[in-house]
């Protein structure tokens, strides 16, 4: 396959801007991804509808939890990997206790890319998590 993009400079850098994830119980969606990450969401009504922001370390967010009558959860579509942290084993381990269902164990990805794994949350959304070699 040839390359689309010989100039890599012009990629997008970040490439995500912001991701939605769909609840339909934002309580108990903002308890479970709350025990799962191990953070504190931040908590808001914006434009009508009530959302719950990850943060990051320097204060930026990329993304929420959304409860909107326009969206709604889903297994199929597209999938989200979100930072796993050192060991996406750890992360995992918690789904269970907060209400989720792993689906994927911890997986080696080929070429030392790391770790993934994937859990169903309470909405049946399944989320990827991803840890950097």
């Amino acid at each position: 396959m040839q390359d689309v993009l010989p100039n890599k400079e012009t990629i997008m850098s970040p490439f995500v801007h912001w991701f939605e994830i769909p609840v339909t119980d934002f309580e108990r969606a903002v308890a479970f991804y709350q025990q799962v990450f191990a953070t504190t969401l931040r908590c808001r009504d914006f434009m009508g509808e009530r959302n719950a922001v990850f943060t990051q370390a320097d204060g930026s967010s990329q993304g929420c939890l959304l409860a909107s009558p326009r969206l709604r959860p889903a297994a199929q579509g597209c999938r989200l990997y979100l930072d796993g942290g050192a060991d996406v084993a750890t992360l995992l381990a918690r789904v269970p206790a907060a209400g989720g269902q792993v689906v994927l164990e911890k997986t080696a990805l080929p070429e030392g890319l790391g770790h993934i794994g994937q859990f169903a949350d309470p909405d049946g959304n399944i989320i990827g998590v991803h840890s950097a070699p």
